[in-house]
């Protein structure tokens, strides 16, 4: 059994977001051979090109966070039709310097929730044009637009509501079964 090591990033920088539950309530949905691990962001300093001769230490982590996973999940939340601005300065930093992309052949999902109807469909778009640029193969389906409900994901990252965990179950089985198709392709460095 090949187990994958994937770099999970909450869009949010709130302790308290309803992004972090679902991630946790996904992790504990997934098959057994993928292990997660959150990469944080929170100290990264606002990207600019100067740092591209000497990226700071938290960038320097970050990078070497990236470095270190097979495959990356997003899990954020719509902020004005878009993802949040910390994680477009995370991947602005990941992305550089030039021919140092960290996303570059390594798969990617994306996901969230909001109480929206639409749940995060705009900023879930706008990330995958990011991530499209930054070279890293997507799983485009299924696509998962959650809407959160308040009980729907307790505290320990149990789904209450049948359906929905039944939905996140089989986006963890396809995730895994997505990566295994990159690694494939792509296989990982010795």
């Amino acid at each position: 059994m090949t187990t994958y090591k994937v770099g999970y990033l909450i869009g949010s920088l709130s302790t308290t977001s309803i992004n972090r539950l679902l991630a946790r309530a996904m992790i504990k949905l997934a098959p057994k051979e993928l292990e997660f691990v959150e990469i944080p962001f929170a100290d990264l300093p606002i990207y600019r090109p100067e740092y591209d001769a000497d990226y700071p230490a938290p960038a320097r982590a970050f990078k070497e966070a990236l470095a270190a996973v097979d495959a990356f999940l997003f899990v954020t939340p719509e902020y004005n039709r878009s993802i949040p601005g910390g994680l477009k300065n995370a991947i602005d930093f990941a992305s550089r310097p030039y021919g140092q992309n960290s996303f570059a052949r390594k798969a990617s999902a994306v996901i969230g929730t909001s109480p929206g109807a639409i749940g995060t469909a705009v900023a879930q778009q706008h990330l995958r044009s990011l991530l499209g640029y930054c070279n890293s193969p997507q799983m485009n389906s299924p696509e998962a637009y959650i809407q959160f409900k308040p009980g729907m994901i307790s505290d320990d990252g149990s789904v209450t509501i049948k359906d929905t965990e039944d939905f996140l179950r089989n986006y963890m089985q396809e995730l895994h079964a997505f990566i295994v198709r990159v690694t494939t392709v792509h296989p990982r460095k010795a």
